[in-house]
């Protein structure tokens, strides 16, 4: 098997090059604020080529999360696949890896109707997605793009950008660097930097029509999303304490009344039920009278996006729902429990708080509805 030789690393695309469709490979998390994260990416390479459309693939260990509904129909994205890649339930003991062969048939299926010119590995670890991705571009006579993160990787593609840990080096970054930023190590390649480039989110159809069927009860009052969340057992860590956000929205209330929408899955109603007992109760001790919609278990993640693009603030946990707001441009203020910089967004609307006093939580809710 006889692979091109590559053009040296960091080297610049052809000046000529403008792509009319590009093939982006990722093999992460399916995690909503994971996939969200790759959005600023998107971004910038349709502000680079704007008659380009994205075509995104992603190697997932299993089918049906409820993340892939919100990414099939995200507006920067021309289509969408999904292919697993292990054999198995998700959570069971035994779960055999789909050969690479097997997962390489599956990719060439779905795109067989599909024009791809340029195709992009953002993974910066491992050689399934290098060798999928050369095998891909010399299907489709597109040029591959990928990390050179160790030597012999840069072999699999005709444009390499530098190493994460390079990337790293020559843009100041911490080493636990910004999750968003992970994705513009790729792209370094074709001398797209991010700058002040954030995730993107609109709502589709289910969410517009959701505001248009609820629009009523937006009219009123001021809005305000709280999304307690992490109620999965490897999340629960990241879950505010109840006692504590409690009582940092019922001090938020006393001084800005709102009406308050609570999101949460399934699962999570039961926690979504206690805190609104004790938030009325706290409220109604300060002589107000609190109004509370919760929503756990009936909304899909697009008429959550539509919530969201609702609200004048959106509080959450360090989970789905906080990426989702960002995304939307909605002032978020998202509690940590513990610091966690690689998850913190940087933008003038969104503040991230460590485990705040009540004081500390109030005024920076404030000032993000000032602002």
């Amino acid at each position: 098997m006889k692979i091109a030789t590559p053009l040296p690393t960091d080297a610049a695309p052809p000046a000529t090059m403008n792509p009319k469709n590009i093939l982006l490979i990722k093999a992460h998390s399916m995690g909503i604020g994971d996939l969200l994260r790759s959005s600023a990416a998107w971004s910038a390479l349709k502000a680079k080529w704007p008659s380009a459309q994205l075509h995104f693939l992603m190697l997932s260990n299993h089918a049906g999360y409820p993340s892939e509904a919100l990414i099939e129909s995200h507006h920067l994205l021309s289509s969408v696949n999904f292919v697993t890649v292990k054999q198995g339930q998700p959570g069971a003991q035994k779960q055999v890896k789909v050969p690479l062969a097997q997962t390489l048939h599956t990719v060439l299926e779905r795109l067989a109707h599909q024009p791809i010119d340029l195709v992009i590995d953002f993974e910066t670890g491992g050689l399934k997605t290098s060798w999928l991705t050369w095998r891909i571009a010399r299907a489709k006579r597109a040029t591959s793009v990928g990390i050179a993160q160790f030597p012999l990787r840069r072999f699999f593609y005709d444009v390499a950008a530098p190493s994460s840990r390079d990337y790293q080096a020559r843009h100041g970054l911490p080493r636990l660097m910004d999750y968003t930023e992970k994705d513009f190590v790729a792209l370094a390649a074709l001398g797209i930097e991010r700058g002040e480039t954030r995730i993107a989110l609109r709502p589709a159809a289910q969410g517009v029509l959701w505001q248009q069927q609820h629009a009523a009860a937006f009219s009123q009052a001021m809005t305000v999303v709280l999304n307690i969340g992490c109620g999965t057992a490897d999340a629960l860590v990241k879950r505010p304490p109840m006692a504590h956000i409690v009582q940092c929205c019922a001090a938020l209330h006393a001084l800005r009344p709102f009406h308050l929408h609570l999101s949460g899955a399934t699962f999570e109603r039961e926690v979504n039920q206690e805190f609104a007992e004790l938030f009325a109760a706290q409220v109604r001790r300060a002589g107000q009278q609190a109004q509370v919609t919760d929503w756990s278990g009936q909304l899909s993640l697009d008429q959550l996006a539509g919530l969201l693009e609702r609200a004048d603030l959106a509080i959450s946990s360090d989970s789905g729902p906080y990426h989702m707001a960002v995304a939307l441009g909605i002032p978020t203020l998202c509690w940590f429990n513990f610091d966690t910089p690689a998850s913190y967004h940087h933008h003038h609307d969104v503040v991230c708080l460590v485990m705040p006093e009540t004081d500390a939580f109030v005024s920076a809710a404030q000032q993000l509805l000032a602002a």
